[in-house]
């Protein structure tokens, strides 16, 4: 029995019996159509999810800074002045030769008081030096100016002019345009106290030569200027130079090639005696809960088709006592026991497969109908809070139908085993008798 002979029997049996196929293919379409719409449901909040986190900060990007050691009793029981392991030049070098870092940048706050005048505005906002002179170093791009930086210049985050304010405005004046940075020449005016309280202030100005583009992190709000700058600040702050082989730097920015290898450079810093984080232990922990979701997702459509598998299973019992007759008819006329097998298992496995494409094709509609519907019940929420609408609810990937047709199918015809192993042991003398 060639191929073709044997696909063309199975498909005239299962048309003999349309209703009864029907009925049982009904149970796979279920199940099929579960998996596809939870498993897509699941797909769509993972990367919704990771559309929303995308915007928590540079995941390439490892915040890196000083370990302190409090001893024995933790940091409940503070020692007086804790060991701290500090960030040195030596440190910045050792970091750098960790496979897969591309660039280590040392930055100091101004750690005093400061307040910042342009025009008639006042405002507040950090003060960094960093120890680079192009800021596309630190993965920020410009929205205005350039991202060189040369002493008595600084360059502003873009929410930075969000801090201003005038402290005297005119009557009935009461909205607010913030100044544009770009340009303007910044009065800072930085702030110590002696030992008997007296406050000393020091001003200076810079030229902001750059805006940065909005990043939903750390440098949004941050003024950077020149780590020689910084020095000269925090000198004249503390009556000292910073000691950078006692005390170091305030932390470290590590920057990786790829994202793929943050957990791990992270990894290798923390066993050096350092703290580091990155954005990217935050997102790798949701993306897993988010597969977990998928699984279970998947399993609750499995055992909708474990059912389906039972109905196969009787339907092709219940098709082998009807056609005992024609079985032993077809041992009869030549054919073997692998030939009847065949047949009946190709019987099971068609049921499973015209389930699996009438369920693939019923649960991708349902997911787009569900991601319709989701998209527009989200666009409303975010109108009231303002957050940015997701832009997938439910997404089915490529591989999702077709894994889920060919686990119809091997659900069909694994459930057909037992009755094709019956029929194809049955001996010919008795199916012929057989009433």
């Amino acid at each position: 029995m060639s191929i073709w002979d044997l696909l063309s029997l199975i498909i005239e049996n299962l048309a003999r019996r349309k209703a009864r196929v029907a009925l049982t293919a009904i149970g796979v379409i279920i199940g099929t159509a579960a998996v596809v719409l939870l498993v897509s449901l699941g797909v769509g909040l993972q990367q919704n999810a990771q559309q929303q986190l995308g915007g928590i900060g540079d995941l390439t990007k490892i915040n890196v800074w000083p370990m302190y050691n409090f001893g024995p009793g933790g940091p409940g029981m503070m020692q007086q002045d804790p060991e701290m392991t500090p960030l040195t030049d030596q440190t910045i070098a050792d970091i750098a030769q960790i496979p897969g870092v591309t660039v280590v940048i040392p930055q100091d706050p101004f750690y005093y008081g400061m307040m910042i005048n342009v025009g008639q505005y006042e405002g507040y906002g950090q003060l960094l030096g960093v120890g680079v002179d192009n800021l596309s170093r630190l993965g920020v791009t410009a929205r205005e100016g350039g991202l060189e930086l040369a002493p008595g210049t600084v360059i502003v985050g873009a929410n930075v002019s969000m801090g201003f304010y005038n402290p005297r405005p005119r009557p009935g004046q009461n909205s607010f345009e913030p100044p544009d940075l770009m340009g303007e020449t910044l009065k800072i005016t930085l702030m110590k106290w002696s030992d008997d309280g007296t406050e000393i202030r020091k001003t200076v100005r810079v030229k902001v030569v750059g805006v940065l583009n909005e990043m939903r992190d750390e440098p949004d709000w941050s003024i950077y200027m020149p780590m020689s700058d910084m020095e000269s600040h925090l000198t004249w702050a503390a009556g000292k130079r910073p000691d950078r082989k006692k005390d170091g730097y305030a932390t470290l920015i590590v920057r990786v090639g790829d994202v793929k290898d943050v957990l791990d450079v992270a990894n290798q810093i923390t066993e050096m005696g350092y703290q580091a984080y990155t954005p990217q232990s935050f997102v790798q922990g949701i993306t897993g809960f988010y597969t977990v979701l998928q699984v279970v997702f998947g399993g609750v459509g499995a055992i909708a088709l474990l059912v389906a598998a039972i109905g196969i299973a009787n339907t092709m019992a219940m098709a082998i006592l009807e056609r005992t007759r024609e079985i032993g008819l077809m041992k009869a006329v030549g054919a073997t026991n692998r030939h009847v097998l065949s047949v009946f298992l190709g019987e099971a496995a068609g049921i499973g497969f015209i389930g699996g494409v009438g369920g693939v094709t019923i649960g991708w509609a349902l997911g787009q109908v569900v991601n319709v519907l989701a998209l527009a019940y989200f666009a409303g929420q975010s109108v009231e809070t303002g957050a940015p609408p997701p832009t997938v609810a439910v997404y089915t990937p490529t591989w999702l139908p077709i894994f889920s047709l060919i686990f119809a199918t091997l659900i069909g015809l694994i459930s057909g085993l037992y009755p094709a192993l019956s029929a194809a042991t049955l001996e010919p003398v008795k199916a012929l008798k057989y009433e």
